[in-house]
């Protein structure tokens, strides 16, 4: 499809029109303010980083301390302060975006992280990658985007926690993909690019594993996301890897 009619067809599905359509898309001050007039089922397309997400909420942080903590990530984070509101406390901060892909993850790790200023930075992702959220990838190319957040907050002198990603057999949005071999390889490469790499690996899929591989029933509604009881077994893994970093400074 040539740029004009992608472009034209991106522009349609967003549901606007005409002067709509002019005062919503290209270079503005404000994206934001115009990303929020667009129908809530097309906000991926008017806003694929997720950039808009926590715009406001960063704008309202109080200065970093010198042991702030981002947890990065996609729905798995992102419900994480919803059934475990207590355990973001002392400057540990929630940013996660539910459905998010690594690319799209790599597109906000600038607003969502960096300028956050934080000490450290827990990086869960690929989950929506494997499942085909934003269309095929492989597993180099998730490899590629993680290294790259790594790379950014090292250069930021941002401490790096990697976690692995939680078992699952199915996705049930997408049942037609088996993304059991695909999380081993990475959970593997997770494991030994951290330790290359001098960071720490938090291991989430040993505790949450069960004997097919997948998320233990107990702690899952839907064999994806964790529920308030699988945070729980979660929490005192995170605090670890929480209580190293910042024992490191």
């Amino acid at each position: 499809m040539r740029i004009a009619s992608w472009s034209a067809a991106l522009l349609a599905g967003l549901g606007l029109s005409g002067a709509a359509r002019a005062q919503t898309t290209g270079v503005m001050d404000a994206p934001c303010v115009a990303v929020s007039a667009v129908p809530i089922t097309a906000r991926q397309a008017a806003d694929f980083g997720g950039l808009c997400r926590y715009e406001k909420e960063n704008a309202r942080l109080a200065p970093a301390t010198s042991h702030r903590v981002v947890f990065f990530g996609d729905s798995i984070t992102e419900l994480w302060k919803l059934l475990d509101f207590s355990f973001f406390t002392n400057d540990l901060i929630d940013r996660g975006v539910s459905g998010q892909t690594t690319s799209q993850m790599l597109l906000r790790f600038q607003a969502d992280v960096i300028d956050l200023h934080p000490r450290a930075v827990q990086i869960l992702a690929g989950t929506n990658d494997i499942a085909g959220n934003t269309g095929p990838t492989s597993i180099p190319h998730i490899e590629a985007n993680i290294r790259a957040m790594v790379e950014l907050a090292k250069a930021h002198h941002i401490k790096v926690m990697l976690a692995s990603i939680p078992p699952t057999t199915r996705f049930p949005w997408n049942p037609g993909i088996d993304p059991v071999a695909s999380i081993q390889t990475l959970n593997a490469w997770l494991r030994d690019y951290a330790h290359r790499e001098g960071l720490i690996y938090v291991d989430y899929y040993s505790a949450l594993e069960d004997e097919q591989h997948g998320f233990k029933a107990a702690l899952s509604k839907d064999g994806v996301h964790p529920n308030k009881d699988g945070y729980a077994v979660m929490r005192p893994i995170a605090q670890a890897a929480i209580d190293q970093v910042r024992g490191g400074w």
